[in-house]
């Protein structure tokens, strides 16, 4: 039997209590490749970050919609973290570890390294005054 792509999607207000909600939704999405503890909790890490960039940064807390795209195909997870915010100007500069453009809110600059040190492969696509996608990958099982 060949393996069918799964897909989900979801929309919800760039609220910080809808941070957990999210993280929640895409492991319970996950949770049918029975991932470790520790790729759950990456993958879970990875959105938390994603989501809370959109948030503090693509709508600077003033709100707005986030948007939420998963998919498996096989083992693998493509997970895709959307705003029609503030976008970055530098992507290269963003994802620097360390780097913030919110040091007065005691951001630590490593939304971005996290996303990267946890998922497989970390995408960034964004345009300045229109938004930002974070698409990340994570293949299950090959850890």
């Amino acid at each position: 039997m060949e393996d069918l792509k799964n897909e989900m999607k979801m929309e919800f207000l760039a609220a910080s209590s809808n941070e957990g909600f999210a993280r929640v939704a895409v492991g319970a999405f996950v949770a049918g490749l029975n991932p470790t503890v520790d790729e759950l909790a990456d993958i879970k890490t990875a959105v938390s970050e994603a989501v809370t960039n959109c948030i503090i940064h693509g709508y600077e807390q003033k709100g707005g919609h986030i948007w939420i795209q998963c998919s498996i195909e096989g083992n693998l997870v493509e997970i895709s973290v959307m705003d029609t915010g503030m976008g970055i100007s530098d992507i290269a500069q963003a994802r620097a570890p360390m780097f913030t453009t919110k040091p007065e809110l005691e951001r630590s600059g490593m939304g971005f390294a996290f996303m990267e040190a946890f998922m497989d492969t970390v995408e960034v696509v964004s345009e300045p005054r229109k938004g930002t996608c974070v698409t990340m990958r994570k293949a299950i099982g090959e850890g």
